[in-house]
This record gives C-alpha cells, structure tokens and sequence, in this order.
C-alpha cells in the first residue's frame, strides 16, 4: 500500500503539469463559416475544460477574412473568446496584403504576424501541439 502512496505521490506533478501546459496552436486558411464556428466552438470548449490552456489561432490564405471586422458572421464570438487572455488570434501579414485587408479592418484585439506558416512552425518547435481547423 506505500508503494501505491509513494507512486501517486510521484504522479501529482506530472498530471499538474500537463494541466499547466496545455498549448494548441490551430491552423486556419478556410474562408468557410462552418470551419470558422467549428474553429471557435473548439477554442470554447478547450477553454472551458482547462482555462489555463495557451490557445492560438492562426490564419492565412482565406482564413484572414473569419476576423475582418464588419465583414465576418462569427464576430461576436471572436470578440467573446479574445477576453480570455490565454488565447490568441494571429493573422499572417503577407496574407492581408495578398487579400487586400488592411490592419485597420480588422476586429480589434487581433495579432499579426510575418508568416503565418512561420508562425505555426515556431509554435511546434516549442512543444505546442498542432490541430487543422476544418470540419
């Protein structure tokens, strides 16, 4: 019975651990509604389930328009989940160019990067996990 003490002793900072670094980078390059709230529904329940999570969303390609002010249906909840600060949405800089979206059109509290796909990689590179957001 000490053994079985001893090894859940052991265990106690390791399941505090992978609670503490829960950290999904998600990528988005769909201009598709149903990715956007199959995106933002997942966030939510993550988020719900661990608030500490580090959660980052990134979009380019076609994905730069789910967070263009005025102009996407998922708006509001964006707004919603960005007062969580453990998560972030990161637009891809050559992305905007490329679709022609100024830094001013975008909902505010939204980040951008260089290179989205850069962004991604550097994420994965410290230990982030990865998730393709589509449905």
């Amino acid at each position: 019975m000490r053994k079985f003490f001893q090894i859940i002793f052991l265990l106690i900072p390791i399941c505090g651990l992978t609670q503490t670094d829960y950290k999904v980078v998600f990528d988005l390059t769909s201009k598709d509604t149903l990715d956007h709230k199959a995106l933002l529904r997942w966030v939510g329940e993550i988020s719900n389930a661990n608030p500490e999570a580090k959660l980052e969303v990134v979009m380019y390609g076609q994905g730069v328009h789910m967070v263009k002010q005025g102009g996407s249906p998922v708006e509001p909840m964006i707004t919603k989940v960005l007062q969580n600060k453990n998560v972030t949405f990161a637009v891809c800089a050559v992305a905007l160019k490329a679709q022609g979206i100024a830094e001013t059109q975008l909902i505010p509290g939204i980040v951008i990067v260089p290179d989205g796909i850069y962004e991604i990689v550097l994420k994965q590179k410290e230990g982030w996990g990865y998730i393709k957001a589509v449905h």
